[in-house]
């Protein structure tokens, strides 16, 4: 009995030790890729400086069923960002964003890189779009700056002051309550979002139709607007509760 409950043991130890060799073996996304099916801009993903600290934000939507979340980055923002092999694996956990429906990475780098995010879902490895982080050049701007027209009943209508610079991709945003859980999350063109309108939606991550509002009740707007290489420009946070 003391035999089999030591080659169990084992077992178990050789088995733990060989699937950690395996990831320390992933050294760049070249490696981690090779072989595999792959589908490139596959992963939503953006990153913003936090605050007025260089520490950079790397956010991602994982979808349903999406497992072993990587974080890739290159040694600087000067080389070819589609060259696979100029992006390490750094061995980071992710940390959930409203109560996990969305993941983030939180990192410290002293120069600015570019990122890209992977995970596996469906026997493919699923790649972000390379992110450029500008959190020397062009940290992210992070106020409550947006006007919060309420005429229509339970579908309050969001507004913003749209990018002087003219680099904005996409408008993301986020209606949340009071426990930090997503109700809806939209992306449009246009720096305008009524809820729950989707006429000027270009891209929702809401799953399934989300509940009506509840009068007299607290909720939060969250804003981010995306550049071109999905570096965060500005980031709006606003609480109001409906009338």
């Amino acid at each position: 009995m003391k035999t089999l409950k030591f080659i169990i043991i084992l077992i178990i130890v050789v088995s733990c030790s060989s699937d950690n060799d395996s990831v320390a073996a992933i050294n760049t996304l070249g490696d981690y890729v090779s072989g595999r099916t792959i589908e490139s801009g596959a992963v939503i993903a953006c990153a913003a400086s936090e605050g007025n600290t260089n520490a950079v934000l790397t956010f991602l939507y994982p979808e349903e069923g999406a497992t072993n979340i990587q974080y890739f980055e290159t040694e600087d923002e000067t080389v070819v960002n589609s060259n696979f092999e100029n992006y390490k694996r750094i061995g980071l956990e992710s940390n959930p964003f409203f109560n996990g429906y969305l993941r983030f990475f939180r990192t410290t780098p002293s120069v600015e890189k570019w990122i890209v995010i992977t995970y596996e879902l469906d026997g493919e490895v699923k790649l972000s779009n390379p992110i450029r982080t500008k959190q020397l050049v062009k940290s992210t701007v992070w106020n409550d700056d947006v006007t919060i027209n309420q005429e229509e009943a339970l579908m309050p209508k969001f507004s913003w002051v749209t990018n002087a610079i003219g680099d904005t991709a996409i408008y993301f945003q986020v209606l949340s309550d009071t426990e930090n859980n997503l109700i809806s999350g939209t992306y449009t063109n246009e720096n305008l979002f009524q809820y729950y309108n989707t006429s000027n939606v270009v891209l929702n991550i809401t799953q399934g139709t989300p509940p009506a509002l509840v009068s007299n009740t607290n909720y939060n707007f969250t804003l981010m607007d995306v550049s071109l290489d999905n570096w965060v420009n500005l980031v709006v946070q606003k609480s109001f509760i409906t009338e």
